[in-house]
């Protein structure tokens, strides 16, 4: 079964360098508390930058954003932006710290 997600793909301003810490610190403390603080899988599977090769960047900001419906993995969109969850989403695809 395949659900698409759909997010606007408007020009990404820039995050200020305060917002791009606390978004780091989410990925690292909340994401982390499920899929491992060192993103290596745990109760949700891991999100190391090999695993994430395989998605778009949309299509990672769209999960973060909506969820996945019967998961754990709740939407998080009552709590940051479309552009905050491409921002996480590009993290997701090029860091590994």
């Amino acid at each position: 079964m395949a659900i698409l997600f759909s997010i606007s793909l408007q020009p990404q301003a820039q995050l200020t360098e305060s917002k791009q810490q606390q978004l780091d610190n989410l990925l690292k403390h909340d994401c982390g508390s499920c899929h491992g603080i060192n993103r290596n899988g745990g109760l949700g599977p891991s999100l190391l930058v090999s695993d994430m090769e395989k998605y778009s960047l949309e299509s990672l900001a769209a999960v973060i954003l909506n969820g996945l419906p019967g998961t754990a993995m709740p939407p998080w969109s009552d709590l940051i932006s479309a552009e905050e969850a491409r921002y996480l989403a590009n993290r997701l695809k090029s860091t590994q710290d």
